[in-house]
């Protein structure tokens, strides 16, 4: 069934002058540039509203069709939060055992992870991000949804930025398979685990790899 839009006028709410802009995309590659992954949070509560304006900030990003075919899944039940630990510590320990082939882990190696996952307990929220393929119409048929990979890997990448802006840190956790987390959450069967990310403030003894990255002209072409 075809859905009938309109057309309305746009002008973007942000007018800079080419100063402003320039200095707009310093300042935002500069706070950026302050983000890394995080495995040691501190037990510090979040108030719930920031992760509801993060998460709106993310449902502004593109999708294939505008389907908005993600849903964000946020646990802070401690005893939800063991229930996906105990789950994902098993994924892990079949990773690290063999699954993931000799190539990957020692590729992990320099990072000193393991199949130990304490931060999904200790941090103060678990968002779970799931896409999904089609949707489910008010008489039970399909609706199937586009580019779903790519409009959620938009949706995660605004949602870690804005969780970054607002002063949280964040780790993208995924424990392969994930269908352990559609599972505990009861999510429908539309819907697969895309990302489950870690959320909170990262503890006063964190610590992260003393790694740079790559600079533009190895990662962009200007023709």
């Amino acid at each position: 069934m075809s859905m009938d839009i309109s057309f309305i006028p746009f002008k973007h709410p942000i007018q800079l002058s080419a100063e402003e802009m320039r200095q707009n995309a310093r300042d935002f590659y500069s706070m950026l540039d302050g983000r890394r992954t995080i495995r040691e949070y501190s037990s510090r509560e979040v108030d719930k509203d920031v992760i509801e304006d993060c998460i709106r900030a993310a449902s502004t990003a593109p999708s294939g069709a505008h389907k908005q075919p993600w849903h964000f899944a946020v646990v802070s039940d401690p005893k939800v939060k063991s229930k996906i630990r105990v789950a994902a510590e098993k994924e892990e320990h079949e990773f690290y055992s063999g699954r993931a082939g000799d190539e990957w882990i020692e590729a992990l190696l320099p990072f000193g992870t393991d199949e130990h996952k304490p931060f999904l307990e200790t941090a103060p929220y678990l968002i779970v991000i799931f896409a999904k393929n089609y949707d489910l119409t008010e008489e039970g048929s399909r609706s199937k949804n586009y580019y779903v990979q790519e409009s959620v890997g938009i949706a995660t990448g605004m949602l870690i930025a804005a969780l970054h802006h607002s002063g949280l840190s964040t780790l993208t956790h995924t424990p392969s398979p994930m269908g352990f987390l559609g599972e505990v959450l009861e999510r429908p069967k539309n819907e697969r685990a895309y990302i489950l990310l870690v959320v909170g403030h990262a503890s006063e003894e964190a610590t992260v790899p003393d790694i740079d990255r790559k600079p533009l002209e190895e990662i962009a072409t200007f023709v």
